[in-house]
Formats: structure tokens, C-alpha cells, sequence
């Protein structure tokens, strides 16, 4: 990032001020504000922050227009080409791709925590089987900052790189814990020996009664989905792990915060929302037309999950690797799948219909990511959790990166207040 000699001039009365134009590695300009209200006792009013830049960052280049995500300038394409999940991560949080010795460092410091405190049993035996596991792996995560209570200080080198090893590996074992409650089976203790995706797999599946055999395109699959979900810029949840994290709070409550901001159906949760959608077109008889029409009537709640974003007006290329592997598991099991297929027809449809392509609406990563984790046999409620597992090392590089800037200060966004003025109190007796 630097300055360029553009200065953006702002009008005010009669009173003119001038305001740095700051250039992006990739060309893209902002103008620097973060004075303005010293200068000119103004804010400014950006509702859903649509355009405004919160921070400077490193980590992650998403050109919505394009159709660009990079990590750390890497494309996402060649990172789920040549890398696995662990790699992706140590990527995203230190900045560069690791040499074969960190790689492995880093690889066995995460799997000397996978265990869970033995007393956080008891959390999980207290949520009722109808609890959502969103609700669980939030309240879990939280909680590590009761057990783990060394690696909590976030001014503290040490305790932070801690609380990153023991973030990535507890968060799989939450995860499979929450879901083997939910059906009432045992837990299945992770197994170090197998790789990240591996261990998850099996702690989810595998049951004390029998041998689990490993599905190696499953693995693959898992692989290239969290890889695709590692990190999507200044998006709602990793917002949310900044602002609260600004506030000095330990990685874990920071996390926490961020799992309960991507539950939400406009978020994470709309991977689960695209096959609900999908399951119910195909139940109301499979009529497109009828539903395409009721996505354009905007006085229809019907929305169509699963297309558009609020950053890309392209083709999404998660949702590009999404298909290409929805296609490779078909394929293996069966040779056909009636959601993929209807999934498939949809996108023809919304693809030369003028109203979508005029709106620029494609087709996002969560339009076939559940497709793949249902073929996988991951229940619909699993989804949202399986995009937190994959989220995480985005979550932790924003926070160590926001952390290590010598500008970080806790956030604290203005508002323009419209209430009322200044009223006379009126007392109970007289109301």
C-alpha cells in the first residue's frame, strides 16, 4: 500500500479539505478518512459499510468483478490444486507458503491439542438433541477460554501462537463432539495419526463397534471445500472476530463471535438454505419457471439461494471447483444425483434469463457446496459448521494481522443519531 500524489478534495461551505488517496498492491484507491471528523467535525454514513474500507490487510485480494480470490496473491484455483488444508492455513496466517520443516512443525503442534479438556464432556451433555450445532460449537469455542486459560493474552507472543495451535486442532473435535451428541452416539477421540481432514471424517462417522473405512474422495472433497471457505476478506463473520477481538479479548471469544455472525442464513448458513430451496422445488413438482418468476416479483419472499453476491459480479470461482467435483462424486457413486441436476438446470436457466444477467447474478460457492456435503452424508445442519471448520485460519490471520499493525486501536464505529432531542422527564403519575 502507498500514498499516491492524488489528493481527494472534499467541499464543505466554503471550506475545502483535503483527504489522501491511498493505492492498493493491485490498483485499487481509497480515500483516507480517518481524519475527516478531527478536521471537519463530520462523519460519514455508509449503512451495511457496502463502501467502507475498515482496515488495510495482506491476506486475502477478492476483485468481484473479475471473478479474482487470491490468498496472500496466490489464486484460490492453485492453492486448492496443490495444497491441502493445514498448508493453506499456515499460508494465510503467517504470510507465506511454508518450507517442509515448518510445515511439519506446524503440522505436529496442531495435533498435540486435539484433545479436549475431559470436564468440557459435560457442556455437550447438557445441550438438549434439538440444539443447533452452530449454537454448540459457538458456546464450546467460547468456553476453551475457561480451560485453556494460558493462551489467552493476546499481547503475549507466546500465548498467541498457542491459542492458533490449539484453535485449529480443538476445532474439528468440537465440531464431530457437537454432532455425535446430537444423535446420541459416543465420542469418537481424534487419532493423530491421520491428516486434518482424515481425523475429522472419522470423528464424525466412525462408531466403537466397527472399523470406519475411509472414503479418499471424501477427504479430497473435505480438503478443497474448507480450503475454498479459508477466507473471503472483510466479510460479516471475520468483521466480527476484528471488532471484537480490537477489544483485547482472547482468540477463542473472538472466534466465537465470529461462528455465531456466519450462522446466519445471509451468511453461512445459506449453503443449508440452497438445499432447503432446492428440496423444496423439487417437492412443489419440479416447476422451474414457476420459481424463477417468483425470484423476480419483488414482492415475493421467495428468494433464489444460492446466486449473486455482495462482492462478486462474476461467476464465483469457488462455485466453479464446487461443481467440478459435485461432478466427480456423482460420477463414483451412482451417475446421478436429482438436486445436482435440478441444481444444474437452474443455473442454465438463471444464466440466460435477462433479469439475472443484468443483475450480474452467478452462482456462489454455497449454490453447490451443500450438494457435495450431502452426497458426503453430512446432515444439512452440519453445513454452516463445516464452513466455520474451513473459516477458521482466515479468522486467525485477521486477528493476529490486526493485532501485529501499530495502528490497531479497538473499534469503534460512529452513527448518525436521529432520535429525539432533548425531552422534559414526565413522571409516572402523569403519563
Amino acid at each position: 500500500m502507498s500514498s499516491s500524489s492524488q489528493i481527494a478534495k472534499l467541499q464543505l461551505g466554503d471550506q475545502t479539505y483535503e483527504l489522501p488517496v491511498r493505492v492498493g498492491t493491485e490498483g485499487n484507491r481509497a480515500i483516507d478518512i480517518s481524519k475527516l471528523y478531527a478536521m471537519t467535525k463530520h462523519i460519514t454514513l455508509d449503512d451495511g459499510y457496502g463502501n467502507t474500507g475498515s482496515t488495510m490487510s495482506t491476506i486475502t485480494y477478492v476483485d468481484g468483478e473479475a471473478g479474482v480470490l487470491r490468498y496472500r496473491g496466490y489464486p484460490v484455483e492453485e492453492i486448492a490444486e496443490r495444497c491441502d488444508f493445514t498448508e493453506t492455513a499456515y499460508l494465510l496466517i503467517y504470510g507465506e507458503l511454508p518450507k517442509g520443516e515448518e510445515l511439519e512443525k506446524f503440522r505436529t503442534n496442531i495435533r498435540r491439542h486435539t484433545l479436549l479438556h475431559e470436564g468440557m464432556k459435560t457442556l455437550f451433555a447438557g445441550f438438549p438433541p434439538s440444539a443447533h450445532p452452530m449454537a454448540i460449537l459457538s458456546s464450546v469455542v467460547g468456553a476453551l477460554a475457561i480451560y485453556d486459560k494460558d493462551s489467552g493474552d493476546p499481547g503475549d507472543p507466546i500465548q498467541s501462537e498457542m491459542a492458533i495451535y490449539r484453535m485449529l486442532a480443538k476445532m474439528p473435535t468440537i465440531a464431530a463432539f457437537g454432532y455425535k451428541q446430537s444423535i446420541g452416539q459416543s465420542f469418537i477421540y481424534p487419532n493423530n495419526s491421520l491428516t486434518y481432514c482424515q481425523n475429522f471424517l472419522h470423528m464424525m462417522f466412525a462408531v466403537p463397534s466397527e472399523q470406519y473405512e475411509m472414503d479418499v474422495d471424501f477427504v479430497n472433497a473435505l480438503n478443497l471445500l474448507l480450503i475454498l471457505h479459508a477466507d473471503h476478506g472483510q466479510n460479516c463473520s471475520t468483521s466480527a472476530v476484528r471488532m471484537v477481538g480490537s477489544s483485547n479479548v482472547n482468540l477463542f471469544s473472538a472466534i466465537s463471535a465470529g461462528i455465531c455472525a456466519l450462522w446466519g442464513a445471509l451468511h453461512g448458513g445459506a449453503n443449508e438454505a440452497c438445499i432447503n430451496m432446492l428440496e423444496g422445488i423439487m417437492a412443489g413438482g419440479r416447476n422451474l419457471g414457476k420459481y424463477i418468476d417468483k425470484a423476480k416479483d419483488p414482492d415475493d419472499p421467495f428468494r433464489l439461494m444460492g446466486f449473486g453476491h455482495r462482492v462478486y459480479k462474476n461467476y464465483d470461482p469457488r462455485a466453479r471447483l464446487c461443481k467440478t467435483v459435485c461432478n466427480r462424486l456423482i460420477e463414483k457413486y451412482g451417475g446421478e444425483d436429482p438436486l445436482f441436476e435440478l441444481a444444474r438446470e437452474l443455473e442454465e436457466i438463471a444464466l440466460s434469463d435477462p433479469y439475472f444477467i443484468e443483475r450480474k447474478l452467478y452462482p456462489n460457492v454455497d449454490f453447490y457446496s451443500g450438494i457435495i456435503y450431502r452426497i458426503m452424508g453430512i446432515p444439512k445442519n452440519m453445513f454452516t459448521v463445516l464452513f466455520a471448520l474451513g473459516r477458521v485460519p482466515g479468522w486467525i490471520a485477521h486477528w493476529r494481522e490486526m493485532h501485529l499493525s501499530p495502528t490497531n486501536r479497538i473499534h469503534r464505529p460512529r452513527q448518525l443519531y436521529t432520535g429525539h432531542t432533548e425531552r422534559k422527564f414526565v413522571p409516572l403519575i402523569k403519563r
